[in-house]
């Protein structure tokens, strides 16, 4: 899966003012992520705010980003949820032919045991006619997937791909890099930990910050992955306040107040979500006036 090397980016839905999708706002969002150089775009992920999204606005959103892309960068469509006869389902009977793999989050809110998770992953690996990319995010999920689990099912799979990992424990990351099988890749879900990551033999990340800077961002990675660290730390540095402050107050209500400072998306979000305060909106106003250049 060399396609899933390097940065892709977890796209926004943007909306307009009146809480609608903003169709035009999110061809400029896709076209500008793909200009700045980033390898691979995920669809429908949690920062497109699809928990609030109809059934018709996610099929919108999803025939918005094809047309778009005109095939230029392979796509990752986020399938996941809680409810796993009903993911199987909809692997069954989703027209994929537009997208290289899925993304799925492991169950949140049930809070499943690792045997629950493993059996979990297991229906949506023998029912995927693509590859899966696991997602561990624990922060959101109330439950976290263990190394061993991830390696039992790289092992027992040979659709399972990946896992974009987002515990925010780099010893966690590290051994599943160590244990997992030789082509399995570890993607960072953390963007302060991506660097990290990669230099420890990670794949790369599914990156949030990454579609507000694209062109800085992705060629940080790609440092990281040639192993130029010293160069690749530089960028890591300047780039570490803003990703602090779009998770300052929820995502993704920051990368879209960077997306509004930079003119290509309103930084409106749905409830229960709101948007940033007059504080935080300065401040990253502040930091994307700095960065241009």
């Amino acid at each position: 899966m060399q396609s899933l090397i390097g940065t892709g980016v977890a796209l926004v839905t943007p909306f307009k003012k009146d809480f609608s999708v903003d169709i035009e706002a999110l061809q400029r969002v896709v076209n500008f992520s793909i200009d700045g150089g980033v390898e691979y775009l995920v669809v429908m992920g949690t920062t497109a705010e699809n928990a609030t999204l109809t059934t018709e606005e996610k099929e919108l959103v999803i025939k918005t980003v094809i047309d778009v892309n005109k095939g230029r960068l392979p796509l990752v469509l986020g399938v996941g949820g809680n409810n796993t006869m009903q993911i199987v389902e909809e692997l069954k009977t989703r027209d994929f032919s537009a997208f290289e793999a899925i993304l799925s989050v492991s169950p949140y809110y049930n809070k499943p045991t690792q045997e629950g998770i493993y059996q979990h992953f297991k229906a949506i690996a023998e029912a995927s006619p693509v590859p899966v990319i696991l997602y561990n995010v624990p922060g959101r999920t109330a439950s976290n997937m263990l190394p061993s689990t991830v390696v039992r099912l790289a092992n027992d799979f040979k659709n399972v791909v990946a896992i974009k990992e987002a515990a925010g424990d780099m010893a966690q990351a590290m051994q599943i890099i160590k244990n997992a099988p030789k082509d399995f890749l570890v993607i960072s879900g953390d963007d302060m930990l991506a660097l990290p990551i990669v230099l420890a033999g990670g794949a790369g990340v599914i990156s949030v910050i990454g579609q507000g800077f694209p062109k800085e961002f992705s060629e940080m990675i790609r440092l990281g992955l040639n192993k130029k660290a010293a160069d690749a730390y530089k960028t890591h540095y300047f780039l570490s306040d803003s990703i602090d402050m779009i998770f300052e107050q929820g995502n993704p209500a920051g990368i879209k107040q960077i997306f509004q400072a930079l003119g290509i998306a309103e930084n409106t979000v749905r409830l229960p979500l709101v948007s940033v305060d007059e504080s935080l909106a300065a401040r990253l106003n502040d930091f994307v006036k700095n960065s241009i250049k």
